[in-house]
């Protein structure tokens, strides 16, 4: 059933004003075309999200995942901490509700997995070396990339495992650890070395030691931001990033019943969850603005309130002893919040400082000519990622972007390739992109209505009493159907719509896979293959223009 709300999907031609679509002498002709979908442009990763679903639909669940690692080596973790950004325009969710790719994208990971699907290793070999400082999605990412296109990549970090704040961030209820080191294992099988408990001083000495051609530095954002608050009880202090690292590396902190959580962003909400878990009672999130405004993903306030975590809005510490002294803020008129003058109090065993990490590039700043931005945040070309010295490059939370693990391997592969461009001197090769196949483009008389399969999950109530993963995978049969909701937009899966409508047989089908093509000879340009085609796959073009 559609939205109540939406205007009738099949408008009748009008026929009072519009001129005749067939004469003595054809004035358009119709042109297949292929349109970018939303999903594919709002993928930080740059998945093709539609083909891969394609494959899923038909049967080949293999090649579907083999196409996703293209663009992305990690589909089981980001099946489980990607944000989706690809959902949130998918076309789908304006007919019903969007496709849940990410559950799509962990059963093929998951998938992969259990039937111990690798990665192929290049036959050939550049010859040229690439170091890679920092083991996180960003810079795994490009060494994946790097490695597929021959080149021998080593990866060294400070950690005592890979992972960067995969592991050390993301607590195990969201990301379970063996599925982290499955992901990775697939790396360092097609060679990749990874070099841990490492930590980089002199990025230029081990740079000519080693031999290598080219750098990446791909360092998390590790370092908490620093927050002037009067403290005479400075021991109930605590940072998240170190708070968050020491529980995934088995320590159990002894927080106490009340614990109030400085913050707004997931990180905060990470915290605040990872509390509950550790057995607060009361796990109390103190952030200076409001809802509208806080930082962190919908989904995870959501989670965080379910697990009994509550939010203290418009409220900033101003004092930490026994009792948290806290200034009840208020917004101006640009929307920036301000003190009021008053004040209340609030107890708390323990206070989690969770306002903001800065990456750990302070190793960097000897190096003439690299330039930072404030927080040391490094400055790089847009478009290759590569920094203000040559052949030094960067990405993830080293340079200016949103801090998520699927940006971050969005810039490993885009940084391997220009990595891989530069070593040969040459650029990256910048496609064209598609038009954006809009959902007023579409023809929906085509789709019916088909509910969205929905995930299993643990309770709440039993969520906080241990690790263990909260929202579970969708089995076979669900991700076909989920993949089977995906409406195609802009490009043609073979529906026969045009073939069959076609008065003139026009239209010369030729073959599963390879489409059709229209014989002008006979075509009339009447556009009746135009305005059935469900998904804008064809477009009406005056004669003459391709």
């Amino acid at each position: 059933m559609l939205h109540p709300q939406r205007r009738d999907v099949t408008q009748l031609p009008d026929l009072f004003h519009s001129e005749g679509r067939v004469g003595p002498e054809r004035s358009r002709r119709p042109v297949y075309v292929d349109l970018l979908p939303p999903c594919n442009a709002g993928c930080p990763a740059g998945e093709n999200i539609q083909e891969w679903l394609r494959l899923i639909k038909a049967g080949e669940t293999e090649a579907a995942w083999r196409q996703l690692t293209q663009d992305n080596p990690f589909p089981a973790i980001h099946g489980r901490v990607c944000y989706h950004p690809c959902e949130s325009v998918c076309n789908r969710k304006e007919l019903d509700s969007a496709v849940s790719i990410h559950a799509v994208e962990r059963f093929l990971g998951d998938e992969a997995l259990s039937r111990g699907w690798a990665f192929k290793v290049p036959e050939q070999t550049s010859g040229r070396k690439v170091l890679v400082v920092g083991s996180g999605p960003s810079g795994l990412s490009a060494a994946y990339h790097l490695a597929r296109l021959g080149h021998e990549v080593e990866i060294r970090d400070n950690g005592a495992e890979p992972g960067g704040m995969m592991r050390y961030g993301i607590p195990a209820y969201r990301l379970p650890r063996d599925v982290l080191d499955g992901e990775i294992r697939r790396i360092t099988d097609m060679g990749v070395r990874i070099v841990t408990n490492h930590t980089v001083t002199d990025l230029l000495a081990e740079q000519e030691e080693g031999g290598f051609d080219a750098v990446f530095v791909a360092v998390g954002a590790h370092l908490s931001r620093k927050v002037d608050i009067p403290a005479q009880d400075a021991s109930k202090m605590v940072d998240a990033v170190q708070f968050l690292r020491g529980v995934a590396s088995g320590e159990k902190p002894i927080i106490g019943r009340r614990v109030a959580i400085y913050g707004g962003g997931n990180t905060a909400m990470d915290a605040a969850r990872t509390a509950r878990r550790l057995g607060a009672e009361e796990a109390i999130v103190v952030y200076r603005r409001t809802k509208a405004q806080m930082p962190a993903h919908e989904e995870e306030l959501d989670d965080a309130e379910r697990e009994g975590v509550k939010i203290n809005w418009l409220r900033t510490i101003t004092d930490v002893s026994d009792d948290l002294t806290v200034e009840i803020m208020e917004l101006d008129e640009t929307g920036r919040p301000r003190g009021t003058g008053r004040f209340e109090k609030l107890e708390a065993d323990t206070v989690i400082m969770a306002v903001g990490q800065v990456p750990e590039t302070d190793f960097l700043h000897e190096i003439e000519g690299l330039e930072f931005d404030r927080d040391g945040v490094m400055q790089v070309d847009h478009q290759t990622l590569m920094s203000t010295v040559p052949g030094i490059f960067a990405g993830g939370d080293a340079v200016p972007s949103e801090r998520t693990v699927t940006i971050g391997v969005g810039h490993g592969k885009k940084a391997a390739r220009a990595i891989d461009a530069w070593l040969y001197g040459g650029v990256p090769d910048r496609k064209p992109k598609h038009d954006l196949a809009s959902f007023d483009k579409l023809n929906l008389w085509y789709f019916g209505d088909a509910s969205r399969r929905a995930q299993p999950e643990l309770d709440p109530d039993a969520r906080v009493t241990a690790f263990d993963e909260i929202v579970g995978g969708l089995n076979e049969q669900q991700a076909t159907f989920e993949a089977a909701r995906c409406l195609s937009c802009g490009n043609c899966f073979e529906c026969d719509g045009c073939l069959g409508s076609c008065p003139e047989d026009a239209i010369i089908k030729l073959g599963k896979g390879h489409r059709y093509r229209y014989d002008y000879d006979k075509c009339t340009g009447c556009g009746t293959c135009f305005e059935q085609c469900p998904v804008h796959a064809i477009e009406m073009r005056p004669e003459g223009q391709s």
